[in-house]
């Protein structure tokens, strides 16, 4: 059965370490299990606003978040140990190591892989392989650049990929189309 976590992070500016929101949805034998979204106040309040056109994330809704130190323990209860997917992979690792240094964080175990590989392997012919056109391509209305709904987005593509070329587990699945998992490195 699939078993993995989708992450999605929002940034304030095209800095790493300036996460105002993330989103992961576990799946356990192939179906949501549970998700966590929250909205995060990065170190310095700066939004730029490109960021804000593109997520709809400002200062004043961040004002009374936590930050990325106080959320780290529950994200590392739902990420330790497993196998967490990300649209664009490489963004969303790099999101996570730069806050985790931001804050002088513990290491935190845990592979990873990106879906836009994944959708690359199974359905070549697409135009592009955003998640907006994979949504399109699956037909699933969603909010684009929410986090939760990007994690939501993101964790169907081993799904559908699994059904579409008979892998019944995740490492089968990516195990048929020539990729691998990598460590997240810290």
């Amino acid at each position: 059965m699939m078993n993995f976590v989708a992450i999605d992070f929002e940034t304030a500016t095209s800095e790493r370490n300036s996460a105002c929101s993330v989103a992961l949805v576990d799946i356990q034998a192939g179906h949501m299990a549970s998700s966590y979204s929250t909205l995060i106040k990065p170190p310095q309040t700066v939004f730029t606003p490109q960021n804000v056109a593109i997520n709809g994330i400002t200062i004043d809704m961040v004002k009374n978040a936590p930050t990325f130190a106080d959320i780290f323990p529950q994200l590392r209860q739902i990420m330790e140990n497993r196998t967490v997917i990300a649209h664009n992979a490489s963004f969303d690792m790099s999101v996570m190591r730069y806050c985790m240094q931001e804050y002088n964080l513990p290491k935190i175990k845990f592979d990873t892989c990106c879906t836009v590989k994944i959708s690359q392997k199974v359905w070549p012919d697409l135009y592009n392989h955003k998640l907006n056109t994979i949504g399109d391509f699956f037909n699933i209305k969603f909010s684009h650049h929410d986090a939760l709904d990007d994690a939501k987005v993101c964790a169907k593509i081993p799904l559908v990929a699994g059904r579409t070329i008979n892998a019944a587990d995740f490492d089968t699945l990516i195990s048929k189309i020539g990729l691998t998992k990598q460590p997240f490195k810290y």
